[in-house]
């Protein structure tokens, strides 16, 4: 069966450089057989979090979070790739997240971290781990850190220098690990429904 998978950017600056992260994991989640989509928290464009999904009366909800409710609901997994602020998430990814809670229930998440320094945004992904826990998610053990991001992949997401060199040796095992996780919740959501 193909594993369907989301996902997740959120920068919002003008010269974004870790979407080059999120199209090269895109790629290579495709190669590897996934059916993929980006979700680009800037393009969906949700307003700061007023009423989350949920809180809406049934058939209420503004177009876009509709859509991607539906979009979460029917994926076998997320990706989400982070960068960091401030030794943090980034507020428009965090934004968007929380606009939903059950929909994300149930599901393994992946988490990809980059920055501009050498240390890859391993603060944020830290951070990431406990958010996307919280929001009932079984966060994979493997994590991919990418800094400098824009040393490590070209405009067109293709790795370069030492950091594209050792992106490419991590990322197939990352890859293993989220699939195995994939496979393993899909599999246990056909067996037996969900306990809530």
């Amino acid at each position: 069966m193909t594993d369907r998978i989301l996902v997740f950017y959120g920068s919002y600056r003008r010269d974004r450089q870790g979407i080059r992260l999120a199209d090269y994991c895109v790629r290579q989640l495709q190669e590897r057989g996934a059916e993929v989509e980006l979700i680009d928290a800037q393009a969906v464009g949700l307003p700061m979090l007023d009423r989350m999904y949920k809180e809406y009366p049934a058939g209420e909800a503004p177009e876009a979070l509709e859509t991607l409710a539906e979009k979460i609901r029917k994926a076998d997994a997320f990706l989400f790739v982070v960068g960091e602020y401030n030794w943090s998430v980034q507020p428009g990814l965090k934004n968007l997240t929380d606009h939903f809670l059950e929909e994300w229930f149930w599901r393994p998440a992946a988490i990809a971290s980059y920055s501009a320094g050498r240390l890859g945004g391993v603060r944020a992904a830290l951070a990431w781990r406990d958010i996307l826990g919280e929001m009932g998610m079984v966060v994979v053990s493997s994590t991919i850190a990418v800094g400098p991001v824009q040393d490590s992949l070209d405009e067109d997401a293709q790795p370069k220098g030492e950091g594209g060199k050792a992106l490419e040796r991590q990322f197939p095992r990352f890859a293993d690990d989220f699939a195995w996780w994939t496979a393993a919740a899909r599999a246990q959501r056909e067996r037996a429904k969900p306990p809530y």
